[in-house]
């Protein structure tokens, strides 16, 4: 009998493919080692836990520990750099826009708008202030290089705007009309309808992945927790607070947290976005209402309308570390924070005034009179990549 010797390497290979045939054959429950005669128990294998990815095109965050790292003081974006510095003053009794410089605190153009304007928002792309006029179901487009308005849009019960962190669409909140809007962000057709059960959406805040967004209802004392990419209500809660009426919308620096201004309340609810369990009220003064957040990310300042004050929230020592009078009262509203994060500007919504604050001291700089029902103005331009909407909420 004639004896075949087989090279080493194919020697090697054939031992592999019976040790493979073993192991598949034959094994049952048994694990595979066992089968092939092993008395050692096969070494578990560890689970990866799978990361649940963010939202599809959304430009990832500059530092995952928080999420308004693009935010640092001047850190303009190449698309506004050269854009003037002005604060854009929404008069909703007046049905005009106060453009305001702020280097003198004076109003140096008075823009005719449609009716009721509530909020300036900026665009996802940063190249457009759109005017929401709420009843007059328009959204009037101004440029902000040239601070000339355009022709305006016609969109039904644009009450606040917001965009998708990628930027695939406009989401316009229709308080009266007790719909989310998802739309087309530049030519604001409309993609889908979300109809709400809850009374007054207005203000809102993204998850840090973009995955889904917290919603106030205004008028039901309501919070909705919605897919962004689904366009669908996950998650609806009422307030545990007789009568509250929930307000602005912020995350915290880490992502874990969100708080919602609550002005009859008269402070924020605290909670998770993930869990989106039962919120606990933090006071902060008579008719919380504005949440806006300083260029470090340390800090947050909270209007308080119903007493002509502001709180800050220190997010580190998760406290409320300071609060600060206007010297002659007023009803600090909705604002925002100049580019260097000196000045916080709020709109004095039933005094027909602006104020400029000291972020450092909380020292009154100015008080600025405008048209009637001032609201939602907007500080611009503002540090970082995109707009999320409202008056300002860059990532």
């Amino acid at each position: 009998m004639t004896t075949i010797r087989l090279p080493r390497k194919a020697t090697a290979l054939f031992a592999g493919l019976v040790l493979a045939a073993l192991a598949g054959c034959g094994a049952g429950d048994k694990d595979a080692t066992e089968a092939l005669g092993s008395k050692e128990p096969a070494r578990p294998v560890k689970a990866v836990p799978a990361v649940p990815p963010g939202l599809a095109g959304m430009p990832p965050l500059l530092d995952p520990n928080d999420v308004y790292a693009a935010d640092r003081p001047n850190r303009l974006s190449p698309v506004v750099k050269d854009f003037p510095s002005r604060v854009y003053v929404p008069n909703t009794g007046s049905n005009t826009v106060s453009v305001i410089d702020p280097a003198t605190y004076t109003v140096i153009d008075t823009i005719p708008v449609g009716v009721q304007p509530q909020h300036v928002v900026p665009s996802w792309d940063m190249k457009t202030l759109w005017v929401n006029n709420n009843r007059g179901h328009t959204l009037t487009p101004i440029n902000p290089a040239t601070g000339e308005a355009g022709a305006p849009v016609e969109v039904h019960d644009p009450y606040n705007l917001y965009f998708t962190p990628n930027g695939k669409y406009a989401v316009v909140m229709a308080s009266m009309d007790r719909e989310l809007v998802f739309r087309d962000p530049h030519t604001m057709s409309r993609v889908k309808t979300v109809p709400v059960t809850c009374a007054g959406v207005n203000h809102a805040d993204f998850s840090a992945d973009g995955r889904y967004f917290i919603v106030s209802c205004e008028f039901s004392g309501e919070l909705l927790k919605v897919d962004t990419e689904r366009m669908e209500v996950i998650g609806q809660q009422k307030l545990p607070f007789e009568g509250a009426m929930p307000q602005d919308v912020k995350i915290s620096p880490d992502g874990k947290t969100f708080y919602v201004a609550d002005m009859m309340a008269h402070g924020m609810w605290v909670l998770s976005g993930e869990a989106f369990d039962v919120p606990k009220l933090l006071p902060t003064g008579k008719g919380c209402h504005g949440l806006y957040i300083s260029r470090d990310s340390k800090e947050m300042y909270v209007s308080n309308r119903g007493e002509g004050s502001i709180s800050v929230f220190d997010f580190t020592q998760n406290k409320l570390t300071k609060k600060w009078e206007l010297p002659d009262g007023g009803s600090p509203d909705m604002g925002g924070v100049s580019a260097d994060g000196k000045v916080l500007w709020l709109s004095g919504r039933y005094n027909g005034e602006v104020y400029a604050v000291d972020t450092t001291s909380g020292r009154q700089l100015a008080k600025i009179k405008v048209g009637g029902g001032p609201h939602g103005l907007a500080v611009y331009p503002q540090p970082g990549r995109y707009s999320l909407g409202h008056t300002g909420i860059f990532r």
